[in-house]
């Protein structure tokens, strides 16, 4: 069997798997973030950033839609790619023909039409989120940051991405893996003061 490089417990990037930062990565943009891939393929990887919730709430950028979206209803900060822009997220409920302003990605995934009328895409959607930006990876470059050290491909899913308690995803998505991950968990934010 060929080996890529890749420690053994390191999963190859995909759709709906998750980056874990290092804790090494002292990027600001992606400082202990924890990414969702909503799309990894021959053109590159878009994911977005789940874990960093602002303090904007979504009613304040998009009226209409603060009822319908999943608590914290806030705007999340999804990554560095076209901050001005949002990116409208939902879990389907139930089936996978979305409809009503939702479109279907993969694994009960769904982009949402934020043109469309809130309480309509609510009935297709069991969670709904909004993020500002997202971030994105051309052709190779994700998987140079990888074997450079700088993420970790986890096992992810819907519940990640929706979660209630995102500022803490990075701490519990490190904790639920196998060691060595997850005693990264308790690494402290600067390693200078342990």
């Amino acid at each position: 069997m060929a080996h890529d490089g890749r420690d053994s417990w390191q999963l190859p990037p995909a759709a709906h798997r998750l980056l874990v930062a290092a804790p090494a990565l002292s990027d600001p943009e992606f400082f202990r973030t924890v990414v969702f891939l909503i799309e990894h393929d021959e053109t590159g990887s878009v994911g977005v950033i789940i874990n960093r919730p602002s303090h904007t709430p979504v009613g304040q950028i998009l009226p209409d839609w603060q009822e319908v979206m999943s608590e914290p209803s806030v705007v999340f900060q999804g990554g560095p790619v076209q901050r001005d822009g949002a990116l409208g997220l939902g879990r389907l409920a139930g089936s996978t023909d979305a409809g009503n302003g939702l479109r279907a990605v993969s694994g009960g995934l769904a982009l949402v039409d934020l043109d469309a009328e809130p309480s309509e895409v609510a009935v297709s959607a069991a969670s709904l989120r909004v993020f500002a930006g997202h971030s994105g990876w051309s052709v190779g470059q994700l998987d140079d940051e990888i074997a450079d050290g700088g993420w970790f491909v986890v096992a992810g899913g819907l519940d990640d991405v929706f979660s209630q308690q995102p500022g803490g995803l990075w701490r519990t998505v490190l904790r639920r893996q196998s060691a060595p991950l997850s005693l990264l968990s308790t690494y402290p934010v600067d390693a200078g003061l342990n």
